[in-house]
């Protein structure tokens, strides 16, 4: 393998790193942006939704703007977008600037998440073997490290733009820099390219992935948005182990993407899948019969290391579905991530008020099943070389975004 595609692989890994750990100084820091802008409950909820809405927002712009541009110049020049402002929520003081900086954050994050995806797919593509897996595994990290720092600044009362900036001081260029040694990949001259553009057949075949995308972020928010409520007020935990669950399920999840990769070499995405569905859905089951508070710990580790496998997989799926159109419809299937997360955390808390929370997790449970009837499509496409692999395309290694 080249030195080119293995730069190209490591500031790619530093770019979800980045990103992991920005998203999670974020939402973990929703309180303390709650107190220094004096946001209500009531307006709380319409600050949250509209960063995934403009996100998707973002994405369908991604879409479109990939025809003309690089991927690796979008991702190179949103993410300093994103970092900085990070910065603006945590240093202005007036409600205003607070939403003028989350929708930028929100706009900047759906063109960002698209393209490096997009990158993902196309290193992926020229390596000739699974790699996706291990850029969500470090993106796990980021929101691991990310997570820890927003502790720090909680636990010593440090105001948010002291928090945020050193973080960002180092992110920031370092990414930049990075983003020197990106490597793009060439579409497939394929002749589903012209239907990849866009149309019915075209979502009829990634409609499968685009419920599998949601599906697995109505799992993943469930647990970020209400495991630490679940175990303390349904199973009776303290309110100090109340906050494990999510950090439990954040190194389960990194756990189960560094190794998912094999998985996928040695068994196939389709069989891997299958496997991540089943273990999610035994996880959300524990959780809903657990008497205590260990038995539902059990339940958010098995969640961790079956949901972790979805989403990279899901992305890598559409690359093989679409290889003349990848980039357009790794945007159009990033959509569905933020339809996930923005249906997920209101889903099962309506279901709690109204029934029960312990009900209300078997609706995600059932969700996750479902992709068991769509793990088809994540098998191996064959490709016009025949087989069921993708042969590596040395010829478009070299093509990075230095010469753009």
């Amino acid at each position: 393998m080249t030195d080119v595609l293995r730069r190209g692989r490591a500031s790619l890994a530093f770019s979800f790193f980045a990103q992991g750990a920005a998203f999670a100084l974020l939402v973990t820091r929703i309180p303390a942006i709650q107190d220094r802008y004096g946001v209500s409950d009531a307006l709380l909820p319409v600050f949250l939704a509209a960063v995934p809405i403009l996100a998707g927002a973002g994405s369908v712009t991604t879409e479109h703007l990939v025809k003309r541009i690089r991927p690796s110049r979008l991702l190179r020049w949103s993410q300093p977008v994103v970092l900085l402002a990070l910065v603006g929520v945590g240093a202005g003081d007036r409600l205003a600037g607070l939403g003028v900086a989350l929708a930028v954050f929100g706009l900047a994050v759906g063109a960002l998440d698209a393209s490096m995806n997009m990158l993902g797919v196309s290193l992926q593509r020229t390596y000739g073997r699974s790699i996706m897996l291990s850029f969500h595994a470090v993106y796990s990290l980021g929101g691991i490290v990310g997570a820890s720092l927003a502790w720090a600044g909680a636990h010593w009362h440090l105001a948010l733009w002291v928090s945020y900036l050193p973080v960002v001081a180092v992110l920031l260029p370092t990414a930049l820099v990075g983003s020197r040694w990106y490597v793009d990949g060439v579409a497939e001259p394929a002749a589903d390219q012209a239907a990849g553009q866009g149309g019915g057949l075209v979502f009829k075949l990634l409609l499968p992935l685009c419920l599998v995308m949601t599906f697995a972020y109505i799992g993943d928010s469930t647990v970020s948005n209400w495991s630490a409520k679940y175990l303390k007020d349904v199973l009776g935990s303290s309110e100090q182990l109340a906050t494990v669950p999510y950090n439990v399920y954040m190194v389960t999840t990194l756990v189960g993407r560094s190794i998912g990769d094999f998985g996928v070499r040695r068994f196939g995405a389709a069989a891997v899948v299958r496997l991540g569905a089943l273990v999610a859905a035994a996880g959300f089951a524990v959780v809903s019969v657990a008497p205590d508070a260990g038995l539902g710990m059990l339940g958010f580790t098995l969640l961790g290391l079956g949901l972790c496998v979805l989403v990279p997989q899901t992305f890598a799926a559409a690359g093989r579905l679409f290889p003349g159109a990848s980039d357009a419809a790794i945007a159009r299937l990033n959509i569905f991530n933020y339809v996930g997360f923005l249906v997920g955390s209101p889903l099962v808390g309506a279901l709690g008020d109204a029934w029960s929370y312990r009900g209300a997790m078997l609706v995600p449970m059932v969700l996750v099943l479902v992709t068991l009837v769509y793990a088809r499509s994540f098998a191996a496409q064959p490709d016009r070389y025949g087989g069921g692999h993708e042969r590596p395309r040395t010829a478009d290694v070299g093509r990075g975004s230095n010469g753009l």
